[in-house]
């Protein structure tokens, strides 16, 4: 078959299936637009889930009419110098307007500041009509219908209104967060309207941007990030351990403002909060990467979403070694939604309505047969109060009040606690002072403003663990030399990543060392690992250090053991610890970082303020 020249309507269709994928793609690409124009009032309306209709509205320079014909012509750009990897703008491409007036009806309406009127200029399935004169203020309005109507196949893919609008209103909520200072609204037939008013620049206009994007409980369980290495800047916020979600879309990612969904970011991420978030739950975190255009390329894919770092083992590293260390210079902190679900857990028809409705109906269905009220089925009813007189551990006289329910006997709270004045800085602790021990697992302390209620299994084991981290990782590892050294068969490739890591595996007890130009000879395994797969672990290891450059499986694996060590020699659910015992627990958690989540993830203890409590009790 003889090679011809496509035509340009289906070249432009072409470049449409990869930069157009969906209703959200032509909102990303034209909002992009607004703000490369410098539009501080974006103003976004849809229809039919975006298929039917989508108008971004802006109040930016504008496109002057001898200009129009080119802005809908591929590869006609005004934000790109001719260095290629010079790249400042969000957009550079000069595809996107050609592309969605390929596969769909588009409308252009632009008017800059020294012009007398807008002019339009239409493309519907690629055929260009105008420009003409019309009337409008100036900025630039996009109006794209019908999207797909000239490739019907495409529509095929798409999803529900419901499901397109709201990737829609993500796309925009994304991109917002990057620029406070610009005012966004989304509004139309398919969807609740939305307004993100201009916050204004500097660190607490981002928080309140972010916050009306991710929720006003954000920046109560936010750490600020702030790091730079070899010229890249770290900057953003990073929700603290408790604070997680069921899933990862909580996590926002920019390069130089444009917003990315890069898996190495995704990864450095998981790798920050590995042993202080469980593997179910996602951490949530808004970062920003500013970097030189040079050392990162971010023209992989037409969509613009995913990039690529000259050197990614830098951007991990400092990812990853930026959160660790704000989360250890943070202190214990609890989530505040871990009070908020307590509360709602206490509050009868507030978590269980069902159950209060049917209890309102079983009381009323027996008054109605005129049933006698028996004390001790009613679930109502009082307890009865016995008191005895003991001597306590120290000599003292101390009173315990049990409860007689139905015949069984419970020890009060305050059994334990005493009688004795609380110290003022115990009071003005983090976690206060212990007051009781309640079903031999869970520690009652109380701070000047609140009530604190331990896991005191869950807390230990975090000790246990950071404590075993650091006296595994201050000094190299104990290693355990083979009779026979262990070969194992690699690509050259692989060899060499792992050779130029072998200083770093060998800190962690693993001595390995080339062994002909495809092979790797393992001399030394680290101790604590016992009996292992070795050539298993180092082609994983060789996997990892191709993906990512950094050889911290290993350290992993170790990291892996010392959770398991810790959980079997913490101390158990079901031991009663003395007054003393349990404040001294509490005040090794405020020291240790990382202490407000147990190794798997768990909250290690919930505080309530004294507000809280008030408010339950209807005092406030």
């Amino acid at each position: 078959m003889a090679i011809r020249q496509l035509t340009e309507t289906i070249i432009n269709q072409i470049a449409a299936g990869e930069v157009i994928e969906r209703p959200a793609s032509v909102v990303k690409e034209l909002v992009e637009n607004a703000i490369d124009a410098g539009a501080t009032r974006i103003e976004i309306v849809t229809a039919g889930g975006g298929k039917t209709l989508m108008r971004i509205t802006d109040n930016g320079s504008g496109i002057p009419r001898d200009e129009l014909a080119l802005a809908v012509s591929r590869h006609c750009t005004s934000k790109l110098t001719d260095d290629v990897h010079d790249i400042r703008a969000l957009g550079f491409r000069g595809e996107a307007l050609p592309s969605i007036g390929s596969v769909s009806r588009l409308s252009l309406k632009s008017r800059t500041a020294d012009a007398d009127s807008g002019f339009e200029i239409g493309v519907h399935g690629g055929r260009v009509e105008g420009p003409r004169p019309t009337p409008m203020n100036g900025g630039t309005i996009a109006e794209v219908r019908d999207l797909f109507f000239s490739t019907p196949a495409r529509l095929k893919f798409m999803k529900t209104d419901r499901a397109e609008a709201s990737a829609i209103s993500d796309v925009v909520k994304r991109i917002a967060v990057a620029f406070p200072h610009i005012r966004f609204s989304i509004a139309g037939s398919d969807r609740t309207p939305l307004e993100l008013n201009a916050t204004g620049a500097g660190s607490a206009g981002m928080l309140e941007r972010i916050s009306q994007v991710l929720g006003k409980e954000f920046p109560e369980n936010a750490i600020a990030i702030d790091a730079e290495r070899d010229g890249v800047r770290l900057t953003g916020f990073a929700g603290i351990p408790a604070f997680n979600r069921a899933n990862s879309l909580h996590q926002f990612a920019y390069v130089n403002g444009r917003p990315v969904r890069d898996k190495q970011i995704w990864g450095a991420i998981r790798g920050a909060y590995a042993d202080v978030v469980a593997r179910d739950r996602h951490p949530v975190a808004v970062l920003f990467l500013n970097l030189d255009p040079v050392l990162v390329d971010v023209n992989v894919h037409p969509a613009k979403a995913d990039v690529r770092f000259r050197d990614p083992g830098l951007v991990r590293g400092l990812i990853v070694g930026a959160i660790r260390e704000a989360l250890g210079q943070s202190g214990i902190r609890a989530a505040t939604s871990g009070a908020g679900a307590m509360l709602n857990s206490f509050r009868l028809g507030g978590a269980e309505p069902a159950r209060a409705d049917m209890a309102g109906q079983r009381w009323q269905g027996a008054a109605a047969a005129n049933q006698k009220y028996e004390l001790r089925q009613s679930p109502y009813r009082p307890f009865d109060l016995e008191s005895t007189s003991v001597r306590n551990s120290n000599g003292f006289a101390e009173t315990i009040h049990t409860f007689l329910y139905d015949g069984a006997e419970a020890v009060a709270a305050d059994t334990r606690a005493g009688t004795a004045e609380i110290p003022q800085e115990l009071l003005s602790a983090p976690l206060g002072a212990a007051r009781a021990q309640i079903h031999a697992n869970y520690i009652v302390s109380q701070t000047a403003d609140s009530l604190v209620i331990v896991d005191q299994h869950a807390a230990h084991e975090r000790l246990v663990y950071e404590a075993l981290k650091n006296a595994l990782h201050s000094r190299p590892l104990p290693a355990q030399m083979l009779l026979i050294p262990e070969i194992v068969d690699l690509p050259e490739e692989d060899v060499e990543r792992l050779v130029a890591h072998a200083e770093t595996l060998s800190r962690f007890g693993l001595g390995i060392e080339a062994f002909g130009p495809g092979a790797v000879a393992v001399r030394e395994t680290p101790s604590m690992l016992g009996e292992i797969d070795t050539q298993q672990l180092v082609r994983d290891l060789a996997d990892e250090i191709a993906e990512h450059d950094t050889s911290h499986g290993l350290k992993a694996i170790l990291d892996h053991v010392a959770a398991t060590m810790a959980c079997h020699g913490s101390v158990r659910s079901g031991r009663r610890l003395k007054p003393d015992e349990m404040n001294a627990l509490l005040r090794q958690m405020e020291e240790t970082p990382g202490s407000g989540t147990c190794n798997h993830g768990r909250p290690t203890y919930i505080e309530l303020k004294l507000s809280d409590i008030e408010r339950l009790f209807g005092r406030r």
